[in-house]
């Protein structure tokens, strides 16, 4: 899943896609990259940013979306377009638009309309774990253990959704990696996060660029912080998550395609299937 922020204020490059054009065509060089999924926003989740307006988040993302989908097709890589909000009318019209996936950071709770639309669209939807509300400041982090209560909370979600309409098969879900979490909870999650993936539902991670990443590595660490995206990334898949939130596709594509032949004892070449051997290879 590549990251296509139509925002001015998100935490990693706030403002340089916010021209539709200039959006549009970091959502194809993602996909050339290998995106499978591209993921456009038009409200940043930063901590403290600003809420949007619905007027304007649609101002924002509903020519990317239409750009994306007229752009895709033989013999373009054609990739399923997501829509990241909270605010049932931005998804239903990017739905109309094209998008068939909501990722919605409130996980159904912001918008009393949103589990209705999802169910009448017959949309696909990743329901994220965070602290509060989109648009507020995050309490202060306090679990009686993070897993268990991430893992608690996803799955009341999921029986919600289940209740309004939403076919459990159309679920996708994400812990929340930095949203209201320590360094040490983002830890905890990654090194359980097979404990989320015995849900049931495909599991979403989404380090990319985030700021523990950077506490880890130190002073003088790679400011994009692309190597702890990839650790963590590979960590992730190791232990069962099926889809990988990123800003740099290719790097990630390819670590996440050796970490899988290496776990799986095959791999392609060419498009022809291998087994591995105990023959030396470089």
């Amino acid at each position: 899943m590549g990251i296509v922020n139509a925002t001015p204020d998100s935490f990693s490059d706030g403002g340089r896609f916010l021209n539709p054009d200039a959006a549009v065509a970091h959502a194809l060089s993602l996909v050339a990259d290998g995106a499978e999924i591209v993921d456009v926003g038009g409200e940043s989740t930063r901590p403290g940013a600003e809420a949007v307006a619905v007027e304007e988040e649609l101002r924002r993302v509903l020519p990317v979306i239409e750009g994306i989908a007229a752009a895709s097709g033989p013999p373009t890589a054609e990739p399923q377009i997501s829509i990241d909000t909270s605010k049932a009318a931005v998804a239903r019209a990017a739905l109309a638009m094209g998008a068939s996936l909501v990722n919605d950071v409130s996980a159904l709770r912001a918008d009393p309309e949103m589990a209705g639309v999802l169910a009448q669209s017959g949309a696909d939807c990743c329901l994220v774990h965070m602290l509060g509300l989109p648009g507020r400041e995050w309490p202060r982090p306090r679990y009686a253990d993070v897993v268990d209560d991430v893992k608690a909370f996803l799955e009341e979600r999921m029986a919600f959704a289940v209740r309004e309409g939403v076919e459990e098969r159309r679920l996708l879900l994400d812990p929340g990696i930095g949203f209201g979490k320590t360094v040490e909870h983002n830890l905890q999650l990654l090194r359980r996060l097979d404990e989320l993936v015995a849900l049931g539902c495909p599991v979403v991670i989404g380090t990319s660029r985030k700021s523990f990443l950077g506490r880890i590595a130190g002073a003088g660490a790679d400011p994009e912080r692309l190597a702890g995206t990839v650790a963590t990334n590979v960590l992730a898949l190791e232990r069962g998550a099926r889809v990988f939130r990123v800003h740099e596709v290719a790097p990630l594509r390819e670590a996440l395609a050796v970490t899988a032949a290496t776990l799986a004892g095959r791999w392609t070449e060419s498009g022809v299937a291998r087994t591995q051997t105990t023959t030396p290879t470089s």
